[in-house]
């Protein structure tokens, strides 16, 4: 599978996982030894017309047998299980879940028992937590040291609201992490050239983030409008949050410069499918 790099020269942030149902993955995570994680492609499914082929949306109108059938190629892929799934319910907030043993199965198995929920974290092996994604960005976060995983979605709003930060001091709050020892990944999403927005927009960025970081967090064009940096804004937030700069990676795969291989909403509208985004503890952990 074939990706643009949205800059030159990386480094090795992500590999592809390059069988029947290709996935993404960050060696920063995978070296721990301790999780299973992964971002889907639309690549690998079964699903049909604009939701070809892996779709993970139950709510987008496709065939749910279809969408069913998919989770089960990309757990399997991955090396989870289906019923071991945990999914949020997005709506661009900051809230953030504790996922115990009771919820096992919540979005796949059964219907979800909360609303308003785009992060998720746990310490509980076998878990396999879930978000959703077409341009947003995905937050990958692993303590190797107390064995706690978080995973949270975050849009501009999000982004705003710093969820990336309540994700942190909900592991610290909870399972007494120490944001020095968290291993956190930006996931592939829209890049700064692709993504567009307007002033209203910025002044939102304006008042949550220093004066000296703007001119690295987007640029004024002559319409009027902004290019915004997502990815660089939600790296600001780990390193507000006391995560270190050696436990951080950024991703470098936009998912509308590739939208012939990933799910974009700004390149393909709302008659698409879903991505995902996976991170389960090991059970031998």
């Amino acid at each position: 599978m074939d990706l643009k790099l949205s800059y030159k020269n990386a480094e090795r942030i992500l590999e592809v996982e390059d069988g029947e149902v290709p996935y993404l993955r960050y060696p920063l995570l995978s070296d721990t030894g301790i999780v299973k994680h992964g971002f889907s492609t639309r690549l690998g499914g079964v699903s049909e017309g604009c939701y070809a082929s892996m779709n993970l949306s139950f709510t987008r109108g496709d065939r749910e047998e279809d969408v069913r059938e998919n989770f089960c190629r990309i757990a399997d892929a991955i090396g989870v299980r289906c019923e071991d799934m945990v999914f949020s319910q997005q709506t661009h907030t900051s809230n953030v879940r504790v996922v115990t043993e009771a919820d096992r199965g919540m979005g796949i198995t059964r219907p979800l028992a909360w609303q308003d929920v785009d992060g998720l974290v746990t310490d509980v092996p076998g878990i396999c937590l879930v978000t959703f994604y077409a341009d947003c960005v995905p937050l990958f976060f692993v303590d190797p040291v107390k064995k706690v995983i978080g995973l949270s979605h975050s849009g501009w709003r999000g982004t705003v609201a710093k969820i990336g930060k309540e994700t942190v001091r909900k592991m610290r709050e909870v399972y007494g992490c120490d944001p020095g020892d968290i291993l956190a990944a930006v996931g592939p999403s829209i890049c700064q050239d692709c993504y567009e927005v307007s002033e209203e927009v910025i002044r939102q960025f304006q008042e949550h983030f220093s004066e000296k970081d703007w001119a690295s967090l987007f640029y004024k064009k002559e319409n009027g409008k902004y290019q915004m940096d997502l990815w660089r804004a939600n790296e600001m937030i780990f390193l507000e949050s006391g995560i270190k700069t050696e436990h951080i990676a950024v991703t470098n795969i936009c998912t509308h410069c590739n939208s012939e291989v990933l799910y974009s909403h700004r390149a393909m509208g709302d008659q698409r499918g879903n991505l995902a985004a996976f991170l389960a503890l090991n059970e031998e952990t």
